[in-house]
């Protein structure tokens, strides 16, 4: 298995395109199985027309592609002008199966529609889907609760195309066919596979807390207590500089799985909190909270978001096979909006795992999982690493 990567910043994009999949297809020195290709929003009026075609120029077998905000290739990451990412990998023995989805109500209620006849029956073995999806027109979560119900254990990685600011205007490509709402992707199992890796940029603060009462997005009671005061208490015990990222940057991590012991990075499922009640001592959350839950306190900044990442990696560094290829889908709030310095996500990559072929962009949204559960997440790279199984695997 081999992958390979490319990237043009010509103002051109069907310069930029060709000169990219020529390189990506020399380095590969094989025939393409499977494309994967990002374009920039700064191409503008040029992108519907060429994106018509694209299949033409690439010349893979199977291929997916999006519109997006930023771009990267390897440890560079293009975060504003024109350009252009190529991904290509030759995979044989793997099984894909790419997809166009569009969401519709029916008198049935809402249907997902699109998975091809090749996945109405048994799904390939290790199998992963990969999704590119139109913030503006796919109900994201509900097609990850749909898909839990009908494959649970599958893992969903990808990212919401961030090319338009309004419906209609993201593009998305599956093979020889183009749209401006939906989603595309690919199944992907057999003799490849996807482990992901899901950073949400944060680090716990304090004890963890059991939810003793809560009312849909309410956390009113952690431990017995009322939950502002647990977290004045956790207030209490932090340098001056985790209490500044209280005031401006706090979250709420609960636990993916409760069947644990201990818990570490990656274990939380992490959201904003979007407020609190000093009088009755209530916080409020970016979810829905069940008592009995276990959460943790979080909080978020460039050196967090730092040290997350590189954990993350350098465990899957130590415990993983060598990657084939990677896939990142990065929040279009991390680049240097969130870090001093510039290609931190992609070079981060590089230095902990490579080097090895990776694409990506900067997504609207990030899709990957947190225990065995997919979510939609925000300011988070989500790290789509391809690696060969073993035949008795």
């Amino acid at each position: 298995m081999r992958c390979a990567v490319a990237a043009s910043q010509d103002e051109s994009l069907s310069v930029a395109l060709t000169q990219a999949s020529h390189r990506a297809v020399a380095d590969l020195g094989e025939i393409p199985t499977l494309a994967v290709v990002f374009i920039s929003k700064a191409y503008g009026d040029q992108i519907a027309s060429v994106m018509e075609n694209l299949n033409d120029v690439i010349g893979s077998q199977k291929l997916i592609a999006c519109t997006a905000e930023g771009v990267l290739a390897d440890g560079i990451e293009f975060e504003d002008g024109p350009a252009v990412s190529v991904w290509l990998a030759h995979l044989p023995g793997a099984t894909i199966e790419t997809f166009a989805m569009e969401y519709r109500h029916t008198a049935d209620g809402a249907s997902f529609l699109g998975w091809p006849t090749g996945l109405l029956e048994e799904w390939p073995q290790h199998a992963s889907v990969i999704l590119l999806a139109d913030p503006f027109s796919f109900p994201i979560d509900q097609f990850i609760a749909r898909l839990h119900e009908d494959r649970p254990g599958v893992p969903i990685m990808g990212g919401m195309a961030s090319g338009g600011d309004e419906p209609g205007f993201n593009r998305l490509v599956v093979d020889s066919r183009s749209y401006d709402a939906g989603a595309v992707g690919f199944v992907i199992g057999g003799s490849a596979r996807i482990r992901p890796v899901v950073s949400q940029g944060c680090k716990p603060i304090g004890h963890t807390y059991v939810v003793t009462k809560a009312d849909e997005n309410l956390i009113v009671e952690l431990g017995g207590k009322p939950a502002l005061q647990r977290l004045r208490e956790v207030f209490g015990t932090l340098d001056e500089s985790d209490k500044q990222l209280v005031r401006t940057a706090l979250h709420v991590g609960r636990v993916a799985s409760e069947y644990q012991e201990t818990f570490a990075r990656g274990d939380f499922l992490v959201r904003n909190v979007v407020g609190a009640d000093p009088d009755s001592g209530v916080i409020a959350v970016g979810d829905h909270v069940r008592t009995g839950q276990t959460i943790q306190f979080h909080v978020r900044d460039g050196s967090s978001a730092h040290d997350d990442l590189r954990e993350l990696l350098k465990r899957e560094a130590v415990t993983g096979c060598k990657p084939v290829g990677i896939l990142l889908f990065t929040c279009n709030g991390r680049g240097t909006r969130l870090f001093d310095t510039p290609n931190h996500d992609a070079a981060c990559l590089q230095e902990c795992l490579g080097p090895v072929p990776t694409a990506g962009f900067f997504a609207q949204g990030e899709i990957g999982p947190i225990g065995e559960r997919n979510c939609l997440h925000g300011f988070t790279a989500s790290v789509a690493i391809i690696e060969e199984t073993s035949p008795h695997s």
